[in-house]
């Protein structure tokens, strides 16, 4: 259990529910890959299969998950590849200042290289000592424990570099370009000039 207090509007919940958009993917090992591309430094493309991905150097991190449905679970113990070790090893170009992390089904958020880069964010692949299942984002799921749920990817496929800001899925749709539960930076109509790009 955390001891961290919770932002406001935030409860702890009696279950743990696993909410997504859309279907829960079918994982094909030999059909999975990761990549990344965009503004890379050498503008070419990285690429991982499931065996070289799952068999790169893991991290730890336990950290409470805030869900901008209002719920937060504590404590949760994550384990996979560092986001830093993933940059190290696909460095962005010096232009790139934002991420487009995709998943399964076309489904996307953006977030600033610093986000992406905070210390315990990682590319996870176990919870609580055990490998992800299916609708908690097997195999791979990305983690920002400092924003709202909704940038932590499930079922992530590929991150892409950018040089300038663009909304991903949900900040499309209404939600907060930003996302900072500390400051409830739920909702688009809430943001401030430069908080992200005009909504279409």
């Amino acid at each position: 259990m955390s001891d961290q207090p919770l932002p406001p509007g935030q409860h702890v919940p009696r279950d743990r529910p696993a909410l997504h958009y859309g279907p829960v993917p079918r994982f094909r090992a030999h059909r999975w890959d990761l990549r990344v591309y965009g503004f890379t430094e050498s503008l070419g493309e990285f690429r991982w299969s499931w065996p070289e991905f799952d068999a790169l150097p893991r991290v730890d991190a336990v950290a409470d998950f805030h869900c901008v449905t209002r719920f937060t679970l504590p404590g949760v113990h994550w384990s996979g590849v560092s986001t830093q070790t993933l940059v190290e090893l696909a460095p962005p170009a010096p232009a790139a200042t934002h991420v487009m992390v995709w998943a399964e089904y076309g489904y996307s958020a953006n977030m600033r290289l610093d986000d992406f880069l905070a210390r315990d964010v990682l590319l996870a692949t176990h919870r609580d000592g055990e490998r992800l299942t299916p609708e908690y984002g097997h195999p791979v799921r990305l983690v920002v424990p400092h924003l709202y749920g909704w940038k932590s990817v499930k079922w992530v496929r590929a991150v892409e570099y950018l040089t300038a800001d663009r909304r991903g899925f949900w900040e499309e749709r209404g939600y907060h370009n930003l996302a900072d539960p500390w400051k409830e930076q739920r909702y688009s109509y809430q943001e401030a000039p430069g908080d992200g790009p005009p909504l279409a």
